[in-house]
Protein backbone atom coordinates (compact mmCIF):
# COMPACT_ATOMS: atom_id res chain seq x y z
CA UNK A 1 0.00 0.00 0.00
CA UNK A 2 3.01 1.93 0.69
CA UNK A 3 4.68 1.71 -2.66
CA UNK A 4 1.22 2.50 -4.10
CA UNK A 5 0.83 5.70 -2.48
CA UNK A 6 4.67 6.65 -3.22
CA UNK A 7 4.23 5.74 -7.02
CA UNK A 8 0.99 7.87 -7.02
CA UNK A 9 2.25 10.50 -5.46
CA UNK A 10 5.34 10.71 -7.78
CA UNK A 11 3.20 10.69 -10.56
CA UNK A 12 1.07 13.49 -9.28
CA UNK A 13 3.81 15.61 -8.64
CA UNK A 14 4.93 14.97 -12.07
CA UNK A 15 1.88 15.60 -13.72
CA UNK A 16 1.63 19.27 -11.79
CA UNK A 17 5.39 20.08 -12.56
CA UNK A 18 5.09 19.15 -16.29
CA UNK A 19 1.17 19.97 -17.07
CA UNK A 20 0.17 22.76 -14.24
CA UNK A 21 -3.85 23.08 -13.68
CA UNK A 22 -4.02 20.65 -16.89
CA UNK A 23 -1.85 17.79 -15.30
CA UNK A 24 -3.79 17.86 -11.74
CA UNK A 25 -7.01 17.70 -13.89
CA UNK A 26 -5.82 14.63 -15.98
CA UNK A 27 -4.56 13.11 -12.59
CA UNK A 28 -8.15 13.56 -10.89
CA UNK A 29 -9.54 12.30 -14.33
CA UNK A 30 -7.94 8.87 -13.49
CA UNK A 31 -10.32 8.49 -10.59
CA UNK A 32 -13.28 9.17 -12.18
CA UNK A 33 -12.79 7.33 -14.79
CA UNK A 34 -11.55 4.19 -12.72
CA UNK A 35 -14.62 4.52 -10.41
CA UNK A 36 -17.09 4.86 -13.63
CA UNK A 37 -15.49 1.71 -14.83
CA UNK A 38 -15.93 0.27 -11.46
CA UNK A 39 -19.52 1.28 -11.02
CA UNK A 40 -20.46 -0.33 -14.62
CA UNK A 41 -18.53 -3.55 -13.82
CA UNK A 42 -20.91 -3.58 -10.36
CA UNK A 43 -23.76 -3.00 -12.62
CA UNK A 44 -22.98 -5.74 -15.11
CA UNK A 45 -23.41 -8.30 -12.32
CA UNK A 46 -27.34 -7.77 -12.52
CA UNK A 47 -28.51 -10.41 -14.55
CA UNK A 48 -31.46 -7.93 -15.66
CA UNK A 49 -28.58 -5.18 -16.94
CA UNK A 50 -27.57 -4.71 -20.67
CA UNK A 51 -23.95 -4.79 -20.53
CA UNK A 52 -23.86 -2.86 -23.85
CA UNK A 53 -26.42 -0.03 -22.57
CA UNK A 54 -24.22 -0.05 -19.53
CA UNK A 55 -20.67 0.13 -21.44
CA UNK A 56 -22.08 2.78 -23.88
CA UNK A 57 -23.14 4.82 -20.87
CA UNK A 58 -19.78 4.51 -19.25
CA UNK A 59 -17.53 5.09 -22.47
CA UNK A 60 -20.17 8.45 -22.68
CA UNK A 61 -19.19 9.47 -19.73
CA UNK A 62 -15.27 8.66 -19.43
CA UNK A 63 -15.13 10.48 -22.67
CA UNK A 64 -16.69 13.74 -21.41
CA UNK A 65 -14.36 13.31 -18.63
CA UNK A 66 -11.03 13.05 -20.81
CA UNK A 67 -12.16 15.85 -23.15
CA UNK A 68 -14.36 18.26 -21.12
CA UNK A 69 -13.12 17.73 -17.52
CA UNK A 70 -9.19 18.11 -18.80
CA UNK A 71 -9.50 19.73 -22.28
CA UNK A 72 -12.44 21.88 -20.72
CA UNK A 73 -14.87 22.78 -23.44
CA UNK A 74 -14.49 24.26 -26.49
CA UNK A 75 -14.60 23.66 -30.25
CA UNK A 76 -11.99 21.02 -30.75
CA UNK A 77 -13.14 19.02 -27.52
CA UNK A 78 -16.95 19.13 -28.95
CA UNK A 79 -15.80 17.58 -32.59
CA UNK A 80 -13.10 15.44 -30.60
CA UNK A 81 -16.48 13.96 -28.86
CA UNK A 82 -19.15 14.11 -31.82
CA UNK A 83 -16.00 11.81 -33.62
CA UNK A 84 -15.34 9.44 -30.84
CA UNK A 85 -19.22 8.68 -30.05
CA UNK A 86 -19.68 7.90 -34.25
CA UNK A 87 -16.85 5.60 -33.81
CA UNK A 88 -18.02 3.85 -31.33
CA UNK A 89 -21.25 3.63 -32.71
CA UNK A 90 -19.57 2.09 -36.03
CA UNK A 91 -17.54 0.20 -34.20
CA UNK A 92 -20.17 -1.81 -31.56
CA UNK A 93 -22.00 -3.28 -34.22
CA UNK A 94 -18.79 -4.62 -35.39
CA UNK A 95 -17.34 -6.00 -32.31
CA UNK A 96 -20.52 -7.73 -31.59
CA UNK A 97 -20.67 -9.56 -35.07
CA UNK A 98 -17.24 -10.73 -34.04
CA UNK A 99 -17.74 -11.84 -30.87
CA UNK A 100 -20.72 -13.47 -31.88
CA UNK A 101 -19.04 -15.23 -34.43
CA UNK A 102 -15.46 -15.71 -33.25
CA UNK A 103 -17.12 -17.55 -29.80
CA UNK A 104 -14.04 -16.18 -27.66
CA UNK A 105 -16.84 -15.18 -24.98
CA UNK A 106 -15.93 -16.49 -21.66
CA UNK A 107 -13.16 -18.24 -20.06
CA UNK A 108 -10.09 -20.38 -21.72
CA UNK A 109 -9.46 -23.96 -20.65
CA UNK A 110 -6.07 -22.21 -19.18
CA UNK A 111 -8.81 -20.75 -16.83
CA UNK A 112 -10.41 -23.20 -15.53
CA UNK A 113 -8.56 -24.83 -13.06
CA UNK A 114 -9.11 -21.34 -11.21
CA UNK A 115 -12.66 -21.15 -11.89
CA UNK A 116 -13.52 -24.99 -10.80
CA UNK A 117 -14.89 -23.81 -7.22
CA UNK A 118 -16.98 -21.39 -8.89
CA UNK A 119 -21.06 -21.73 -10.75
CA UNK A 120 -20.89 -21.13 -14.13
CA UNK A 121 -24.48 -20.23 -14.30
CA UNK A 122 -24.75 -16.75 -13.09
CA UNK A 123 -27.64 -15.50 -15.77
CA UNK A 124 -25.04 -13.11 -17.85
CA UNK A 125 -24.79 -12.87 -21.54
CA UNK A 126 -20.83 -13.61 -21.94
CA UNK A 127 -21.38 -12.79 -25.34
CA UNK A 128 -22.20 -8.98 -24.46
CA UNK A 129 -19.20 -9.13 -21.91
CA UNK A 130 -16.93 -9.98 -24.48
CA UNK A 131 -18.26 -6.94 -26.73
CA UNK A 132 -17.85 -4.58 -23.45
CA UNK A 133 -14.71 -5.50 -22.32
CA UNK A 134 -13.49 -4.92 -26.18
CA UNK A 135 -15.68 -1.62 -26.07
CA UNK A 136 -13.98 -0.37 -23.03
CA UNK A 137 -10.70 -1.57 -24.03
CA UNK A 138 -11.03 0.83 -27.63
CA UNK A 139 -12.48 3.98 -25.78
CA UNK A 140 -9.52 5.27 -24.41
CA UNK A 141 -7.60 5.02 -27.76
CA UNK A 142 -9.70 6.41 -29.95
CA UNK A 143 -10.30 9.43 -27.34
CA UNK A 144 -7.24 10.24 -27.13
CA UNK A 145 -6.63 10.24 -31.06
CA UNK A 146 -9.24 11.96 -32.07
CA UNK A 147 -8.07 15.20 -29.39
CA UNK A 148 -4.40 14.67 -31.00
CA UNK A 149 -5.98 15.27 -34.22
CA UNK A 150 -8.82 18.08 -33.55
CA UNK A 151 -6.16 19.92 -30.95
CA UNK A 152 -3.16 20.80 -33.74
CA UNK A 153 -5.78 21.20 -36.73
CA UNK A 154 -7.54 24.21 -34.13
CA UNK A 155 -3.72 25.24 -34.25
CA UNK A 156 -2.93 25.77 -37.75
CA UNK A 157 -6.02 27.38 -38.30
CA UNK A 158 -5.40 29.63 -36.14
CA UNK A 159 -2.21 30.26 -37.90
CA UNK A 160 -3.61 29.96 -41.72
CA UNK A 161 -7.19 31.29 -40.99
CA UNK A 162 -7.73 30.83 -44.90
CA UNK A 163 -7.05 27.58 -45.18
CA UNK A 164 -9.83 25.46 -47.01
CA UNK A 165 -11.84 22.77 -45.94
CA UNK A 166 -10.35 20.36 -48.06
CA UNK A 167 -6.72 21.44 -47.19
CA UNK A 168 -7.44 21.30 -43.09
CA UNK A 169 -8.83 17.97 -43.63
CA UNK A 170 -6.10 16.53 -45.78
CA UNK A 171 -3.93 18.17 -43.01
CA UNK A 172 -5.94 16.11 -40.15
CA UNK A 173 -5.20 12.84 -42.16
CA UNK A 174 -1.54 13.86 -42.07
CA UNK A 175 -1.57 13.92 -38.43
CA UNK A 176 -3.79 10.84 -38.45
CA UNK A 177 -1.03 9.26 -40.54
CA UNK A 178 1.89 9.96 -38.32
CA UNK A 179 0.03 8.48 -35.04
CA UNK A 180 -1.52 5.50 -36.23
CA UNK A 181 1.71 3.33 -36.25
CA UNK A 182 2.64 4.17 -32.89
CA UNK A 183 -0.84 3.74 -30.92
CA UNK A 184 -1.15 0.77 -33.26
CA UNK A 185 2.33 -0.40 -31.39
CA UNK A 186 1.14 0.94 -27.95
CA UNK A 187 -2.01 -1.09 -27.74
CA UNK A 188 -0.03 -4.57 -28.97
CA UNK A 189 2.87 -4.17 -26.35
CA UNK A 190 0.17 -3.52 -24.05
CA UNK A 191 -1.16 -6.52 -24.32
CA UNK A 192 2.54 -8.20 -24.98
CA UNK A 193 3.28 -6.80 -21.58
CA UNK A 194 0.36 -7.92 -19.71
CA UNK A 195 0.38 -11.75 -20.56
CA UNK A 196 3.83 -11.93 -20.55
CA UNK A 197 3.18 -14.30 -17.68
CA UNK A 198 1.26 -16.03 -20.03
CA UNK A 199 3.15 -16.81 -23.07
CA UNK A 200 5.92 -17.81 -20.72
CA UNK A 201 3.29 -20.27 -19.37
CA UNK A 202 2.27 -21.39 -22.48
CA UNK A 203 6.09 -22.20 -23.34
CA UNK A 204 6.35 -24.47 -20.18
CA UNK A 205 3.24 -26.57 -21.48
CA UNK A 206 4.74 -27.19 -24.48
CA UNK A 207 2.39 -25.25 -26.88
CA UNK A 208 2.76 -25.26 -30.69
CA UNK A 209 2.79 -21.94 -32.40
CA UNK A 210 -0.79 -23.13 -33.96
CA UNK A 211 -1.70 -24.00 -30.35
CA UNK A 212 -0.71 -20.53 -29.06
CA UNK A 213 -2.27 -18.32 -31.58
CA UNK A 214 -5.82 -20.33 -31.89
CA UNK A 215 -6.07 -20.36 -28.12
CA UNK A 216 -9.07 -18.89 -26.57
CA UNK A 217 -7.28 -16.58 -24.22
CA UNK A 218 -4.89 -14.89 -26.61
CA UNK A 219 -7.62 -14.56 -29.48
CA UNK A 220 -9.67 -12.90 -27.60
CA UNK A 221 -7.05 -10.28 -26.42
CA UNK A 222 -5.72 -10.10 -30.19
CA UNK A 223 -9.41 -9.79 -31.26
CA UNK A 224 -9.16 -7.01 -28.55
CA UNK A 225 -6.41 -5.12 -30.06
CA UNK A 226 -7.50 -5.73 -33.90
CA UNK A 227 -10.73 -4.01 -32.75
CA UNK A 228 -8.85 -1.27 -31.35
CA UNK A 229 -6.67 -0.82 -34.25
CA UNK A 230 -9.60 -1.01 -36.71
CA UNK A 231 -11.26 2.27 -34.69
CA UNK A 232 -7.95 4.19 -34.58
CA UNK A 233 -8.00 4.08 -38.23
CA UNK A 234 -12.07 4.61 -38.13
CA UNK A 235 -11.22 7.79 -36.04
CA UNK A 236 -8.68 9.22 -38.10
CA UNK A 237 -10.93 10.39 -41.57
CA UNK A 238 -13.99 10.82 -39.44
CA UNK A 239 -12.44 13.62 -36.74
CA UNK A 240 -10.22 14.91 -39.59
CA UNK A 241 -14.28 15.90 -41.56
CA UNK A 242 -15.78 16.51 -38.67
CA UNK A 243 -13.51 18.84 -37.16
CA UNK A 244 -12.77 20.60 -40.73
CA UNK A 245 -16.21 21.07 -41.48
CA UNK A 246 -17.35 22.57 -38.29
CA UNK A 247 -13.93 24.70 -37.92
CA UNK A 248 -14.24 26.04 -41.23
CA UNK A 249 -18.26 26.81 -40.83
CA UNK A 250 -17.35 28.55 -37.63
CA UNK A 251 -14.84 30.50 -39.84
CA UNK A 252 -17.55 31.55 -42.29
CA UNK A 253 -19.46 32.45 -40.01
CA UNK A 254 -17.68 34.91 -37.71
CA UNK A 255 -16.61 36.53 -41.02
CA UNK A 256 -19.84 37.23 -42.06
CA UNK A 257 -20.82 38.93 -39.30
Amino acid sequence: MNVLVCLAAILFLLMILIGGKKGARSFIALFLNFSVLFLATLFMTDPNADPILLTLIASTIISCITLFFINEVNMKTKTAFLSTIITLAILLFFIIFVTEHTMTQGFGEEEIEELSIFSMYIGVDFVKIGASMIIMSTIGAITDVAISISSPMREILLHNPHISRYSLFKFGLSIGRDILGTNTNTLFFAFFGGYLGLLIWFKDLNYSFGEIVNSMVFSAEMITILCAGIGIALIIPITSWITAFFFIRSRDHHQAK
